[in-house]
């Protein structure tokens, strides 16, 4: 498997786990969950033509990848109820951003 796919799917999966154990030591289990769920961002891809395209950076792309759709993101960290699943909605966009990165520097 190549090093970026790792990378990406580490950063999806793994951290948010180790992110969930550092900082909620006591409710790890649901923060993570809550995590992954933050992962159903990704239908916004079902939108695309073509459906997947590895070369495409999924960043201010997909609606719920857009700028905008970040600057909620970033919004709902002021609202404690909201906490959770805005830093794993941020969590998932800055792992999304870090493909783009990778995937322009095996392409120049």
């Amino acid at each position: 498997m190549h090093f970026q796919a790792i990378l990406h799917y580490f950063l999806h999966f793994g951290l948010p786990v180790l992110i969930a154990g550092w900082f909620f030591k006591n409710n790890w289990k649901k923060v993570s969950l809550v995590f992954w769920l933050t992962m159903l961002v990704d239908l916004d891809h079902l939108l695309a033509t073509p459906l997947f395209d590895a070369c495409r950076c999924s960043i201010n792309f997909h609606p719920l990848h857009s700028y905008p759709a970040i600057l909620i993101y970033a919004l709902l960290l002021f609202i404690p109820r909201c906490r959770i699943i805005a830093i794993g909605l941020l969590m998932h966009m800055a792992t999304d951003q870090v493909d783009c990165l990778l995937s322009l520097r095996s392409y120049n």
